[in-house]
């Protein structure tokens, strides 16, 4: 018998079927070590056969065989296809996605414990081996946990009872299961008439792809759970998606009381041994259910019935390592592989799928208000300017520090947003200006008072906090900028007594970090939690009254075309943790540019008047999506070579133009805006195109200008242009 195998490397030279001669019953999807260039590599078999293609004399078996169950399902072959055209890259890069990090590479393997049974209640034994005849009788209420068995009966014992038949040894297979808490009991909830509307407006529809724009709080995940039942009772299978590992256990939870072990979670925050055994559960179709961050759309489900991307406006779905795919456009060729809606949902859409939904290209569900018909709560700006003038030079408005009092003495929670860690943004010098930044990013450093140092938050780098200005000596050192750990200690200093939780990435340590922060804050064991994005979206908690939105015009003035956009999405997120059960939210949002036409509509909680006035700019313009954004990101340790590669990408480029001067709106070469970063130096050559049309060509010029020093890739309207 024989397999065609790609060969695990990633590399252009090697991106190729190889035959090797395989066991019987090998089949297409196994994972093998197979002789490669003197070497012993990992490949996937991708298809077998019963005669080889060339001579069999020079053809070299196949190592091992990993799996008794092939690894990869049917159809992540024919994704592979599609992604290594796609986005030009190797077909071993592709398959990659496909399993854990782990398990690819053998650092991880089942885990199985040892039992003990009784095979021969009627073996004679002599009276002296009294510990046998022991053990013997102890088998008799069932099967023992092996090593246990051993301590209470003694080890010589049960081996002399296992050696004459009277017991025998086997193994069961172990899952590390992830589970946070307990489970608890379900309770069925009664839908709503636009809840049950929804679903059937889903089920009828012709359209793959379903929008489900709901206001916070109008119920759209009892629609997710009620889809998936659905689907469950026809023998199908679904995958979960939400935007941050913050959400994953929360909804996890809600899954597991409604589904109970038919969920499986899939997120990088799990152990290397939990992650390889939800992973295989799902493989092996114990569990039908997948929940997780970006990575989930892999999970290996056969017969899909729904793939739910919750919050699908957020720019986590977007890849920003090889290949740089769009998670959206995985699960639509899912769905269509699989014929089986991809539902997404959001309270604040991205601009370019609510357009596809007002066009007819998707279904759309309006739900417009809160599940238990309750207002949205009632958003109050405070104008940072006049604080100043007023004298107040903290971070607190006037107006947030009475409510943050009302709150508290009524017994109510509070959440406050700043998205900033750290205590402060930079450290500057008072006498000359000068500003501590990062040797290896071109980026300011951010002072964290509770280690007393100063951290980049984009290579990780940690230095001593300044004593004095390594510039001129001076001693005159100030901090700017507000970060959560600042915010923790004025408010410690406000109200003495409220007890606070602060959640960011310096916190949330451990693949329980968020869990345990999230469940403390739900049991009321805090009255104020403090935090960056993680908290702004999909949390639920009852007693939650006041939100305070702490520079909500951070990304307001971003040079990116989607600052507007992403600062109505954050605000309204943020507002819509506040008032969600019985009592009245409030919100309090602080600004310096309170007549902003953005702020406006985000206090009046009008997405359809934001998108038809975004809408109209953007045609205006020409930017997505009229267009589509692409830009060429050269990147080398050094200088020299990166400018020569970024000359060659950009007048290979130029030829294109010159040929098809109609699709380019925009051309041109540049420096990223973060000229350095992770100690590689950044250029770009930036695009924005009428169409995909160039894309394939451009895609080829980046990969075939890439060398061992210097890495050239395309960006498809990047999440980030910095």
């Amino acid at each position: 018998m024989y397999c065609q195998v790609i060969v695990d490397i990633a590399h252009s030279r090697v991106d190729k079927v190889f035959e090797y001669s395989c066991p019987e019953g090998t089949a297409a999807g196994s994972r093998v070590k197979v002789p490669f260039g003197g070497r012993v590599e990992e490949g996937f078999v991708i298809s077998t056969s019963d005669s080889p293609s060339f001579d069999a004399r020079k053809i070299k078996p196949v190592r091992c065989v990993y799996d008794e169950q092939p690894a990869l399902i049917p159809e992540c072959f024919r994704l592979m296809e599609n992604i290594a055209a796609r986005y030009r890259v190797p077909k071993a890069v592709a398959l990659r996605l496909f399993l854990p990090s782990e398990m690819r590479l053998g650092r991880v393997s089942e885990v199985y414990k040892n039992y003990i049974r009784l095979a021969d209640p009627t073996i004679p034994l002599s009276k002296s081996a009294k510990n046998q005849q022991a053990a013997l009788d102890g088998l008799r209420g069932g099967d023992r946990e092996y090593t246990a068995f051993c301590e209470e009966f003694g080890r010589s014992a049960v081996a002399a009872l296992v050696k004459k038949g009277g017991a025998e040894v086997y193994k069961v297979r172990r899952t590390r299961s992830p589970m946070l808490g307990e489970d608890e009991p379900f309770e069925p909830v009664a839908l709503t008439p636009a809840q049950r509307e929804a679903l059937a407006y889903i089920e009828s529809s012709p359209k793959t792809v379903q929008l489900i724009h709901g206001v916070t709080g109008s119920g759209k995940t009892e629609i997710y759970l009620s889809y998936i039942a659905e689907v469950l009772k026809r023998g199908r299978t679904a995958i979960f998606l939400v935007p941050e590992i913050s959400l994953t256990p929360q909804m996890l939870r809600q899954l597991r009381r409604r589904f109970g072990s038919a969920a499986a979670i899939m997120h990088s925050g799990l152990s290397a041994g939990e992650r390889f055994d939800e992973w295989w559960r799902l493989r092996s179709g114990e569990a039908k259910i997948a929940i997780g961050a970006r990575s989930a759309i892999f999970a290996p489900l056969e017969n899909l019935g729904a793939i739910i991307i919750d919050e699908e406006h957020d720019s986590s779905y977007q890849s920003e390592t090889a290949p740089r795919y769009s998670t959206i456009d995985i699960a639509k060729l899912r769905a269509r592989y699989n014929g089986c809606k991809l539902i997404l949902g959001s309270a604040t859409p991205a601009v370019e799928d609510y357009i596809c939904a007002t066009e007819g290209r998707y279904g759309l569900v309006e739900l417009p208000q809160r599940i238990n018909k309750k207002p949205l709560p009632e958003v109050v700006i405070s104008d940072m300017r006049a604080e100043v003038r007023a004298g107040n030079n903290t971070a607190f408005s006037r107006a947030l520090r009475e409510e943050l009092a009302a709150t508290l003495g009524a017994g109510n929670q509070a959440i406050i947003f700043l998205n900033r860690r750290g205590y402060a943004k930079t450290v500057i010098c008072q006498d000359c200006g000068y500003v501590a930044k990062c040797v290896n990013c071109d980026v300011s450093l951010t002072y964290h008072s509770e280690e007393n140092c100063l951290k980049c938050h984009y290579c990780g780098a940690r230095y001593h906090m300044l004593s004095a200005c390594p510039e001129c000596g001076g001693v005159h050192l100030r901090y700017g900028g507000t970060g959560t750990q600042r915010v923790v200690a004025d408010l410690n200093r406000l109200f003495p007594s409220a007890r606070i939780l602060r959640m960011d990435n310096d916190t949330v340590t451990g693949k329980d970090g968020h869990y345990k922060i999230l469940s403390a804050f739900g049991r009321r064991e805090a009255d104020i939690l403090v935090g960056t994005q993680m908290i702004a979206k999909g949390h639920d908690f009852p007693s939650v009254t006041l939100v305070g939105i702490l520079d909500a015009d951070m990304s307001l003035h971003f040079s990116d075309y989607r600052s507007g956009e992403r600062t109505f999405q954050l605000i309204t997120q943020v507002a819509g943790r506040s008032g969600r059960a019985d009592e009245k939210g409030k919100v309090v949002l602080q600004t310096y540019s309170p007549e902003n036409y953005i702020l406006r509509y985000a206090v009046s909680y009008d997405y359809k008047g934001f998108f038809e006035n975004e809408i109209k700019i953007r045609r205006a313009t020409l930017f997505p999506p009229f267009s589509l954004i692409c830009r060429v990101m050269v990147t080398a340790e050094k200088d020299g070579p990166a400018l020569e590669v970024l000359k060659q990408v950009y007048f290979a480029i130029d030829e294109l133009r010159k040929a098809d001067g109609d699709e380019f709106i925009f051309f041109n070469k540049m420096h990223s805006p973060i000229k350095k970063l992770q100690g590689r130096v950044r250029y770009q050559v930036l695009m924005r195109l009428k169409s995909d049309k160039l894309l394939p060509k451009i895609y080829d010029i980046a990969v075939g200008a890439s060398s061992g020093d210097v890495l050239a890739y395309v960006e498809e309207n990047p999440a980030n242009l910095s």
